[in-house]
């Protein structure tokens, strides 16, 4: 690999890092960055080299998150442990099912969540306490350590801002708060399908270790940003980050 595909490569780890951590969303722009840059490269291989750097960025913004505000370990705690396993479980099923399998399903999804999130402006702004009932605890985890944990194991892109939404929609969470419970999931979600990966030797770990250092340096950056610049801030990269995603899936649905 030459040194401006190396350095294309880091800066595109480094803002990775800063989007999962304000909202999810990286691996839109790291796994097509890791797949130009290394032509041939096997599917596989790129997802897991992405899951190399991306857990650090993750785990990195959960700590920064923990550190200055409150999360509920009650949901994240049992959602990050079925995650480990739903996104290993969906790592191994990568290779057999093709992704394209998966695009209209998830399009469908993105256009949902966009039209949701517009036409409800206060959705996330501020907390909604009252919808915290046991069953929609027990939704939430279902969801964000079962459905949304799979489909990181077998596509990813995506992951961080649906556990963003689900903690908001279902728990009526701020996207401060929602951002910050998805953090500590997407951990759970990238160490399952990394040991995956790992083990069937689909890691590029020198540069997967290269690209881990910019993207915690990416990370703790979006973090800090969206504790200091709140939940409006967060709102509008969400929005920003779900247009982009319909985009690339669109263009990878009927244009490529």
């Amino acid at each position: 690999m030459d040194a401006v595909s190396l350095s294309t490569l880091l800066a595109a780890a480094a803002l990775a890092g800063w989007v999962d951590a304000v909202v999810g969303g990286g691996g839109l722009l790291l796994l097509p960055a890791l797949l130009v840059a290394a032509p041939g490269l096997p599917v596989a291989t790129a997802l897991g080299t992405n899951k190399l750097a991306a857990i650090f960025g993750t785990a990195t913004a959960a700590t920064t998150y923990a550190r200055r505000t409150t999360l509920d370990w009650r949901v994240v705690g049992p959602a990050a442990g079925l995650a480990v396993l739903s996104s290993g479980v969906g790592a191994v099923l990568a290779g057999a099912v093709p992704a394209a399998a998966y695009r209209p399903v998830v399009l469908v999804v993105l256009v949902a969540v966009a039209a949701f999130v517009l036409l409800r402006p206060r959705l996330g702004v501020l907390p909604a306490p009252h919808r915290r009932t046991p069953a929609r605890v027990a939704a939430a985890i279902a969801v964000a350590g079962v459905g949304i944990a799979l489909y990181d194991g077998l596509i990813g892109p995506g992951t961080g801002t649906f556990l963003v939404l689900a903690f908001t929609a279902l728990l009526g969470s701020d996207f401060v708060h929602g951002s910050a419970m998805a953090k500590v999931v997407n951990a759970g979600t990238n160490l399952g399908a990394l040991v995956v990966f790992a083990v069937t030797g689909h890691v590029w770990w020198l540069l997967g270790a290269g690209m881990a250092v910019c993207n915690i340096a990416g990370a703790v950056l979006g973090a800090r940003m969206a504790l200091r610049r709140g939940s409006g801030f967060v709102r509008v990269v969400l929005v920003v980050v779900v247009a982009a995603l319909i985009a690339k899936l669109g263009h990878d649905q009927w244009v490529a």
